[in-house]
């Protein structure tokens, strides 16, 4: 049934405006460090010599934790919209189709276009670094598939408590302006404790690994959760 809602989902979002924002957010990072290393290219070699590469990556990875929760919040409060603004919840539960199935559809859907934005985000800052002239031969390609892959895990359990907001609420301007009050406190986690939750998404990429995994784990626990209060709640 999943697989069904998937299919669904992926029919609705075309035309909706969500694949510009999937590329936006990895278009604007790689434009931003273009422009960063552009005019300071000798200055940042003489800060990070030999090893370009990791100097690139450490510029990225500041904004990416603001960047996918923002995105979080911007893309679940347009995949629930999808539903809200048409009315067409009701319509759609009255089909041979579980609730549940529908919301892990929602969450599954949600995931995998924040994945394909932090896939581009690496293939993007990669072609950045070839075009400075970085050495090629010393792509530290372990990094990079790190950043594309362990910030959004660690920002996991953002995505699955604006999924539950968005889904559960018509009115999207109570989840949405909750999400950016997390994305902002995000951006100075680190400094309350690396431990933080909101803290969690950097820490994936420079910490240890038990910073993605505890965001997995806390992201599948809060989206089953409001899997649980979406199948009992009357939604209009």
């Amino acid at each position: 049934m999943t697989g069904r809602a998937l299919s669904s989902d992926w029919l609705k979002i075309r035309g909706k405006g969500i694949w510009f924002l999937v590329f936006l957010a990895p278009i604007g990072l790689t434009l931003m460090q273009a422009l960063n290393f552009g005019l300071r290219l000798d200055y940042l070699k003489g800060i990070y010599g030999g090893n370009l590469w990791e100097g690139l990556l450490e510029n990225v990875i500041v904004f990416v934790p603001l960047a996918l929760m923002l995105g979080a919040t911007i893309i679940s409060s347009m995949m629930a919209n999808v539903e809200h603004e048409q009315g067409s919840w009701k319509q759609l539960l009255a089909l041979p189709i579980s609730r549940p199935a529908v919301y892990l559809a929602k969450f599954i859907m949600t995931c995998v276009l924040l994945i394909i934005s932090c896939l581009l985000l690496s293939v993007g800052i990669v072609g950045l670094g070839l075009i400075f002239g970085f050495d090629a031969s010393v792509i530290p390609w372990l990094s990079v598939v790190k950043l594309g892959i362990l910030p959004l895990a660690g920002a996991l359990p953002v995505l699955a408590v604006e999924l539950w907001l968005t889904m559960v609420s018509k009115n999207q301007a109570l989840p949405v302006t909750f999400g950016i009050v997390l994305a902002v406190t995000g951006m100075f986690a680190l400094t309350i404790s690396p431990h933080f939750p909101l803290a969690w998404s950097m820490m994936a990429w420079k910490g240890s690994w038990i910073y993605p995994v505890l965001g997995i784990g806390v992201g599948v626990v809060i989206m089953l959760m409001g899997m649980v209060h979406f199948s009992r709640k009357d939604v209009a």
